[in-house]
């Protein structure tokens, strides 16, 4: 009688561990099922929403709840407010380069991207030190080399170089500060952002094609 117990026991604990493995397995399956179908929703385009709209005049603000922040987004920089005038040739040497763009004019921008290599090879490190001096030559070297590629590449191929210099001088901006006045522009369909020295929108990412596509996202300064 007591080897049965032992065995009634042993087949009673198989069958509640077997329960609860079975439960588990079918709530992986439940969660992966929904995951995959919450993935597909989420990539059904086949609605059209997703298309590009007609007009893409968005001075109104209509974008504005799209994310355009574009500095320190993947440098951990702490931002400085200091008014820097060290920083202005090469700030200026890349507003060159946005107004090329933007007048579809290649030779200008490739002479703001050499006024740009100019600028750092001119701009006096004696100060940086530490975790500073280290994070600027991570943007110096990253902004030269779309800069190089600026200098000699077709328009467009510039136009992909100046998306991310746009990042390496606002990073740098956030780490060194600036004396001059300028604005963060967002492009809602190039989910891309520039700096620019006025309020108007001119899109440097288009030029002509959808010169006023854009908004403000904030001022410095």
């Amino acid at each position: 009688m007591r080897k049965l117990k032992v065995t009634t026991g042993i087949l009673a604990i198989a069958i509640v561990t077997l329960t609860a493995m079975s439960c588990k397995d079918n709530k992986k399956e439940q969660t992966i099922e929904e995951g995959q179908q919450s993935e597909a929703s989420m990539h059904d385009n086949s609605d059209g929403h997703h298309d590009q709209e007609a007009t893409h005049d968005n001075s109104d603000g209509h974008h504005d709840g799209d994310s355009g922040e574009m500095s320190s987004a993947a440098r951990d920089i702490d931002v400085s407010t200091q008014k820097n005038a060290a920083t202005t040739p090469i700030i200026d040497a890349y507003i060159q380069i946005k107004n090329g763009l933007v007048a579809d004019n290649k030779e200008t921008a490739a002479k703001g991207a050499e006024g740009l290599l100019m600028a750092f090879s001119k701009f006096d490190m004696a100060k940086l030190t530490g975790d500073t001096h280290d994070e600027y030559m991570e943007i110096a070297e990253s902004a030269k080399e779309h800069a190089e590629h600026i200098v000699k590449s077709p328009i467009d191929h510039q136009r992909e170089h100046f998306e991310t210099l746009s990042t390496d001088v606002s990073d740098l901006i956030s780490l060194l500060g600036t004396e001059k006045t300028l604005y963060q522009d967002y492009c809602p369909m190039k989910k891309l952002s520039w700096l620019s020295e006025t309020k108007d929108i001119k899109n440097p990412f288009y030029g002509s094609e959808m010169l006023t596509c854009g908004n403000v996202k904030k001022q410095i300064n």
